[in-house]
């Protein structure tokens, strides 16, 4: 993804689901999948509004809802939610701090509902905020028209992983793994139902925002994700599918830094590697494996450059600016 875009604030839009295939030329925005008894699955519609995909899982009195989303994007999901189940929303859970996540908290939470995150998320608001916030006030309805100068930041913070929610009737954990696609990715899982949702820490498709991740990171996040007994991955974009899911992801982390990796070590520049036309980033020189075709997309330079700086600077992307 190109810097000059505003990705992390306007969201970004071959899996095994339910005993079907999802592949990207499926993709079904605001649409409800049943996941599991009490669990649904909900795409956004990130091509036309920037929204992040939701989950809602169903307790004993209450629902979670997994990620705020944009303003529009939260009134939707709460509508979605009340046909589903009468009982109310009591925690909204938001796996990490960009705007198509977490800006619809105050939605939620003049609902009466509690905004739950890793403390990472909090922090991480801290450290941008309230630019992006501003930023997206300027091109975004549902934001601007909230009337707030930064963004709400959850209600509440964990920093022990995991954290647990157990009403007798379902479990929900929600973990920390490190530092991948933000610094307080969180993961949400339900060991019964074998449902794992992992926001932009794992996606189905070429929608990786690296520009405040840790590329040389990610791949032992989603490795320790992995180690969850897992039959459903939830992602923050793109269609449910099963664990090929994190392994795909995993690879194309991978798969990016080895291939700049080797750039670097023969001698290569950064204008070598990526094309610009004024100050965008159009083209890159480098090639990916076709196993890992499914999260390569028109942002790949923009990923390029990221890997690059990060291995030539020996920090995480998100440490350059």
């Amino acid at each position: 993804m190109k810097r000059t875009r505003l990705w992390p604030l306007a969201g970004f839009v071959t899996a095994l689901s339910l005993g079907f295939v999802l592949t990207r030329g499926d993709a079904q925005p605001n649409t409800v999948k049943k996941i599991a008894d009490g669990v649904w699955f909900r795409e956004g519609d990130l091509k036309n509004l920037g929204h992040c995909n939701n989950a809602i899982i169903e307790m004993k009195d209450y629902l979670i809802v997994v990620d705020a989303n944009f303003p529009s994007g939260a009134r939707l999901v709460l509508e979605e939610a009340k046909k589903l189940s009468s009982k109310p929303v009591r925690y909204v859970f938001d796996t990490h701090h960009h705007g198509d996540h977490a800006y619809g908290n105050p939605i939620w939470t003049q609902q009466g509902a509690i905004t739950l995150a890793y403390v990472g998320v909090a922090e991480e608001m801290k450290r941008y905020e309230p630019a992006r916030w501003r930023d997206a006030a300027k091109y975004r309805p549902d934001v601007a028209e909230l009337k707030r100068d930064a963004p709400e930041p959850p209600k509440e913070t964990f920093s022990e992983s995991p954290k647990t929610i157990d009403d007798g009737q379902r479990k929900v954990q929600f973990y920390f793994f490190g530092w991948a696609h933000t610094r307080g990715d969180g993961f949400v899982y339900l060991p019964k139902e074998k449902v794992l949702c992992s926001g932009d820490a794992a996606v189905n498709g070429p929608y990786n925002f690296t520009g405040d991740g840790n590329i040389k990171n990610w791949p032992e996040v989603i490795k320790a994700a992995q180690k969850l007994d897992v039959q459903y991955v939830l992602p923050g974009h793109g269609g449910a599918g099963g664990k090929e899911i994190l392994e795909g992801q995993r690879q194309f982390m991978v798969a990016l830094r080895t291939a700049v990796g080797k750039a670097v070590a023969s001698g290569k520049s950064l204008d070598d590697l990526v094309k610009r036309d004024g100050g965008k980033l159009v083209s890159t020189s480098v090639q990916l494996p076709a196993a890992v075709k499914n999260w390569v997309g028109e942002d790949l330079p923009s990923q390029v450059q990221d890997a690059y700086n990060e291995i030539k600077q020996n920090k995480a992307a998100g440490d350059i600016h």
